[in-house]
């Protein structure tokens, strides 16, 4: 069942004037010694579906389970994600690192057939054989800067290739520019 949830509920910057800040490039910089996970967002407002990758999914709540992203105003997908009631997160693992490529190459049909995809019962498109899958209700936005934070209220899920509770798995993340697999090589004992 969707529950809405009051817009008051995010925290509202004040405000007022910015001090001086980090230039774009000094952000970046920052970041890039930063590791993500990997999501690939498809959505659909009417027109078609479109993608996106991400590495800006970020668990909330698990009661009730929220999750939030967020997409740059540049994107391609930003102005049906604007629009979309729904969403399908795909939690992607270095199995799927071909499809986080294809859904970060600019101008590219998503939905070509060069990753096999379907729609579910309820219209979403969702990618077949990923680690995982979540359909979630949009339930807020909130323009900030550039981009627009999304929060989705997470309604079902599949998991196809599980991760053990304390296994590093074959998690893919996104770290200075380039594409990781973390495996039992990248595990710190502690």
């Amino acid at each position: 069942m969707f529950h809405a949830y009051p817009a008051d509920t995010w925290l509202e910057a004040p405000k007022q004037s910015l001090p001086s800040s980090l230039s774009a490039d000094e952000f970046k910089a920052l970041f890039r010694g930063h590791p993500g996970g990997v999501a690939v967002i498809t959505a659909d407002a009417g027109e078609g579906p479109v993608a996106l990758t991400v590495s800006s999914v970020v668990s909330v709540s698990a009661e009730p389970p929220l999750l939030i992203f967020s997409v740059s105003a540049l994107s391609s997908a930003s102005a049906v994600l604007s629009r979309a009631e729904t969403v399908v997160v795909h939690l992607l693992d270095a199995h799927d690192v071909d499809l986080a490529k294809f859904g970060a190459m600019p101008g590219a049909d998503r939905f070509d057939q060069t990753h096999r995809w379907s729609n579910l019962a309820t219209g979403e498109a969702v990618y077949d054989d990923v680690r995982a899958w979540v359909r979630c209700a949009v339930i807020d936005r909130m323009e900030v800067g550039t981009s627009t934070i999304i929060a989705v209220h997470a309604l079902e899920s599949r998991v196809m290739r599980d991760v053990q509770a304390g296994e590093p798995g074959d998690a893919l993340v996104y770290h200075n520019r380039s594409w990781h697999r973390l495996g039992e090589h990248s595990k710190l004992e502690g």
